[in-house]
């Protein structure tokens, strides 16, 4: 499947806004967007162009995309399920890229940032109910358990997540028991749960074009 190779601040540094890509190192001064905060390129500190209209939508759009760690063709999938679907065309979008297992994965600490969830989960390391899932867009539901494979409890790279992403906080609609490494989805996200600086009716303003 074809994915983002390059240097992930860059993306960070063209929305102007910390996407958390980067795990701990997004959290210290060595943040590129601490650092360097104006857009890449040879004119990056220069380019004052002020957007609106298209420009503003597909930032919006493209910031969510970058943030998930989707591609175009499938983040215009989840938009048509979302379109398709009873309900706030907008917030579905978000709830739909919200109950990606990688996601519930970040979400839950058991890694420092989504990347490094999609790769965990590639590789194997979690159940779902019981069931070996290595499919990052897999969707839970409702009533669902996550939990880490016995011999991929003791795996560095979720240790280490657990013991620095301790103060994050769970959204409210995941629970987790640090001591068993279970987590369970309590119920569907709402809007006001997921904590994101997005205003996503300006995706589904673009994508009714």
């Amino acid at each position: 499947m074809a994915r983002y190779i390059g240097p992930v601040c860059r993306l960070c540094r063209r929305e102007g806004m910390k996407l958390f890509l980067k795990g701990e190192r997004c959290y210290t001064e060595k943040c590129a967007i601490e650092k360097r905060n104006f857009p890449p390129g040879q004119h990056g500190k220069t380019r004052k162009a002020k957007l609106a209209g298209y420009g503003l939508q597909l930032r919006e759009k493209q910031k969510v995309k970058r943030m998930y760690g989707v591609l175009e063709d499938q983040f215009r999938g989840y938009f048509e399920t979302a379109d398709r679907t009873k309900g706030i065309t907008g917030e579905v979008l978000l709830q739909l890229l919200e109950r990606r297992l990688d996601n519930v994965v970040y979400r839950l600490g058991l890694s420092t940032s989504r990347p490094q969830a999609r790769q965990l989960v590639r590789h194997g390391h979690f159940l779902v109910n019981g069931k070996k899932v290595d499919i990052p867009s897999y969707s839970v539901k409702q009533g669902d358990v996550v939990t880490v494979l016995g011999r991929s409890q003791k795996a560095p790279a979720i240790e280490h997540a657990m013991g620095e992403v301790k103060g994050r906080g769970i959204p409210g609609w995941l629970s987790f028991d640090a001591t068993t490494i279970i987590g369970r989805v309590v119920s569907m996200p709402t809007r006001e749960q997921i904590n994101l600086p997005v205003q996503e009716q300006l995706i589904v303003e673009l994508y009714s074009k």
